[in-house]
């Protein structure tokens, strides 16, 4: 019976990551993941946002493993990628905005330290009506496309295209 619910909670445990979620007023971040770095480089935070209350605007992020955070998108330019700095993310009832390789993220300058898969670390997106909402981030294998987990429960790691509906920058 015991090695029955050790099981079980440590399935719970492995799956935890796939379905934690941080939500308030109206506003839900999930599936927050990172890449695992090395020395001197630039970290990044991909997630999605569920907007399930009235419209709202994400305008700043924060995570206390670097010296700045910032939101980002990735574009493509007469066949060139290139990556600016943003304002903001306009948030939709009914429009999850999804951060993702090659679209928008969230970038940390300064690491204080290598990201190292495995471990798990807050970031907090401040948005203009729902306020401060803290979420974890997972760290992926580097190079990683999207967590295994994320993934498997239907999750994307497309990218969003550059002023789509709810995520036109200002």
């Amino acid at each position: 019976m015991n090695r029955v619910l050790l099981r079980i909670f440590g399935s719970l445990l492995i799956a935890a990551p796939c379905t934690a979620y941080a939500q308030q007023n109206g506003v839900q971040v999930e599936h927050a993941w990172s890449r695992a770095t090395v020395p001197g480089q630039t970290g990044v935070i991909y997630l999605t946002i569920t907007d399930t209350g009235a419209p709202d605007r994400l305008t700043s992020v924060a995570s206390p493993v670097a010296a700045s955070a910032a939101l980002h998108e990735s574009f493509s330019e007469n066949g060139v990628s290139k990556m600016r700095g943003i304002a903001g993310l306009t948030v939709s009832p009914g429009a999850p905005v999804t951060l993702a390789p090659g679209g928008y993220h969230i970038m940390l300058m300064g690491l204080k330290q290598p990201l190292k898969q495995g471990d798990a670390f807050p970031v907090t997106l401040t948005f203009e009506k729902a306020g401060a909402v803290t979420a974890t981030v997972t760290v992926e294998k580097p190079g990683a496309g999207a967590p295994a987990a994320h993934d498997a429960m239907g999750g994307t790691s497309m990218p969003m295209p550059a002023g789509g509906a709810s995520g036109k920058a200002p």
